[in-house]
């Protein structure tokens, strides 16, 4: 790593509004470290009672000023590596995720070793790590972005098991700057995570950040060895769906020179659509704050195809 932000970094949201942690020229090739934090987890561990925590949820470290990044730009973040620590976190919190009616009222909480040997989400059940960044943005125009839900056109909380070691992660810019912020790793996770939180885990991500100029994007994309991932935002989820596949098709059309029937009869037969992270995409009702609104889906487009 040629920089590293400490958890101390921790930021409470997405947002202009603090200090860059880091200045950096984007395209140099340097890597940063960014090391997110678990101690929310560990805290619901002890106490199992959310007015004890005195932790912040889901913070994210950052942000990283990156020079010459102007509104309409966009970030290209490669993630080269997540290094996991000692253990991770199976928390079960009342009212949040799908399968809050069959867990009952009484919060579930699970240390979880990680060693050589993989993640023991059980006493016989051990997986190979497969770690990602949950929580990955740059910062809105005005305000603050929450790092808990919605995910927002900016990133955020996408829980998008795609932003691994390998990919780039392609974010608008907003904001002089762009003010790039990371949290949230996860061990493992299960695509949709039926449990609203995943295996947690202490980590550091290591990146570098590019610049791409002139790239407007309406939502966040990602691009791996084989397949390009559009992210789709909205409310309800036959409208999330529907931008995906409008961004792909555009993607095809107007970045790539494709005729439109050709686009259309190739994203038919291998354009497939998933569903994303459980965090929605508009900002939920404040009395029932973990009840997703709207919904986050990802597109995918073979690169074999271009």
């Amino acid at each position: 790593m040629d920089h590293f932000l400490d958890k101390s970094h921790g930021q409470p949201g997405f947002s202009a509004d603090s200090a860059p942690a880091l200045r950096i020229v984007p395209g140099t090739g340097e890597r940063i470290g960014f090391e997110t934090s678990d101690e929310v987890y560990a805290q619901l561990h002890e106490h199992h009672e959310m007015g004890k925590l005195t932790a912040q949820i889901n913070p994210v470290t950052g942000p990283v000023y990156v020079e010459g990044a102007e509104p309409g730009d966009a970030l290209a973040v490669t993630i080269h590596e997540i290094r996991l620590k000692d253990c991770g976190w199976s928390v079960s919190l009342p009212g949040s995720g799908a399968l809050q009616n069959v867990m009952g009222e009484e919060m579930f909480t699970r240390r979880v070793p990680i060693d050589a040997a993989g993640v023991h989400v059980t006493d016989r059940h051990v997986f190979q790590p497969l770690p990602m960044i949950g929580c990955i943005g740059t910062a809105p125009a005005v305000g603050t972005n929450s790092t808990i839900m919605p995910s927002y056109p900016q990133g955020g909380n996408m829980d998008v098991t795609d932003c691994r070691p390998g990919s780039t992660v392609y974010l608008p810019v907003m904001i002089d700057g762009a003010y790039l912020s990371i949290g949230d790793i996860h061990a493992i996770m299960a695509e949709g995570e039926s449990s609203f939180i995943a295996i947690e885990a202490e980590g550091i991500a290591v990146v570098s950040i590019d610049l791409v100029k002139g790239m407007t994007l309406r939502a966040p994309r990602v691009e791996t060895a084989e397949e390009w991932i559009f992210v789709g935002l909205g409310d309800p989820v036959q409208e999330s769906i529907t931008r995906g596949y409008e961004d792909m098709f555009h993607f095809l059309v107007d970045d790539h020179g494709w005729d439109e029937g050709d686009a259309f009869a190739v994203m038919s037969a291998v354009g497939h659509s998933r569903l994303g992270g459980p965090t929605g995409s508009t900002a939920p009702d404040p009395l029932h704050p973990f009840t997703a609104v709207g919904a986050v889906t990802v597109h995918r487009l073979p690169k074999s195809v271009l």
